[in-house]
């Protein structure tokens, strides 16, 4: 008998195993951020996923229909530190030692990075709610799903159309972090740009650690740009924006990607004042899907996790709370209770699945092409600033304010 045989033989006695006998509890296994750059992000995706699985325990259970019955969900979840090499440990204990029934990737690209060898070694679904790196999604598999983000190769499109609609915008500069969620981003930004004829004055990588902007902005303002493109991280983005204030410095269009997730961190770190008229992705529930065929739609979910929580939730509470709906619906559907059936019950979803963070879209590598970023602006609205979407058209809620107004 071949090691091939062997393994597969083993692998398909594992399968049956799990068919024949229904776990007492529904074990999933997820790391989350305490400390580090990745913290807040993290926190909130994983508080969310935490809300779900109340809500579901709540009603007995998820419906599994392997088993034909509802089972409780525990999740074992231990803290990375946004750590790589520690995240690398805590995902193969989680499969190993742990021998998880699902595995929930953290919080973006970085953390996502380290679980994907390991899953597909293991032969492990990897529920991926928000990494979103371009290099994830390059060949077919059966072992990756992004669940609760599109692609990051998806992000800017409406983004750069909008750029190039604008008759005034002829001088774009492009300021970006060197991992592979922001650099896809920026390489994306600029082939839709080029198809418009319009070619980069600044386009420049800083390491995802970067704190200090002050000199590239002073770099940036002397190619007299008529758009600053900014994609980071949300320490990036409030590092950028602290820098940019204290410049002095005036930009006639600023953009940077976390205002439109992050809004209540944003704002409290550099102030709404500085953030008016800054461009961003609005991502739910600052904007909403009213129409779903599976869990809360957007109103309902906010209003549902004020009361459970005692405070407004954000886009990485909704995006942890869409991934246990994603799971959800997977398991009410999967005909047999092993990895290859889960990842086959996505992709039945696929297509035919509106969640509140729009519709559910996933492609043979995995990638989500679904929940499309609409392109808003933050315009002043007494203390704060209220949300404008001003592209595609069809979604829009307003028109842009250009140039800038200087404070």
């Amino acid at each position: 008998m071949t090691g091939l045989v062997a393994a597969t033989m083993a692998l398909a006695a594992t399968s049956i195993a799990h068919a024949a006998a229904p776990p007492a509890t529904l074990t999933i296994g997820t790391l989350y951020a305490s400390s580090g750059p990745f913290a807040v992000s993290s926190e909130g995706q994983y508080h969310g996923l935490q809300f779900w699985a109340a809500q579901v325990n709540k009603t007995g259970g998820v419906f599994v229909k392997a088993f034909d019955r509802k089972i409780p969900v525990k999740i074992i979840a231990y803290d990375d530190q946004s750590s790589t090499s520690t995240a690398t440990t805590l995902y193969n204990q989680l499969i190993t030692q742990d021998h998880v029934d699902l595995l929930v990737a953290d919080f973006g690209s970085v953390l996502t990075s380290v679980a994907i060898p390991l899953a597909e070694e293991h032969h492990m679904l990897l529920i991926d709610p928000t990494g979103s790196g371009a290099n994830f999604f390059t060949r077919k598999t059966d072992y990756l799903a992004d669940v609760s983000i599109p692609a990051s190769t998806v992000w800017p499109v409406p983004l750069g159309h909008f750029i190039s609609d604008q008759k005034q915008i002829k001088r774009v500069a492009v300021l970006y972090d060197s991992n592979d969620f922001d650099a896809s981003q920026a390489n994306t930004l600029k082939s839709v740009l080029a198809k418009a004829g319009t070619k980069p004055v600044y386009f420049h990588a800083v390491p995802t650690s970067e704190t200090n902007y002050t000199v590239l902005i002073h770099a940036i303002a002397a190619r007299r740009p008529d758009a600053l493109i900014e994609f980071g991280y949300p320490d990036n983005d409030i590092a950028f924006l602290k820098a940019l204030k204290s410049s002095g410095l005036h930009f006639n269009m600023v953009f940077t990607i976390f205002p439109g997730q992050l809004l209540t961190l944003l704002t409290k770190n550099v102030g709404a004042k500085s953030l008016a008229y800054t461009y961003t992705y609005p991502a739910p529930p600052l904007v909403s899907y009213k129409t779903v065929s599976y869990g809360l739609n957007t109103a309902d979910f906010v209003d549902t996790f004020k009361s459970a929580e005692h405070r407004s939730p954000n886009f990485l509470d909704a995006a942890g709370y869409n991934t246990g709906i994603v799971m959800q619906d997977m398991l009410g559907t999967a005909p047999k209770f092993t990895q290859l059936d889960f990842h086959a019950a996505l992709m039945d979803m696929s297509g035919h699945t509106k969640t509140l963070l729009g519709p559910f879209k996933l492609n043979a590598e995995g990638a989500q092409l679904g929940q499309p970023f609409p392109v808003a602006q933050l315009v002043p609205s007494g203390a704060t600033n209220k949300l404008v979407v001003v592209y595609p058209k069809e979604k829009a809620t307003g028109k842009p304010v250009y140039p800038a107004p200087k404070s």
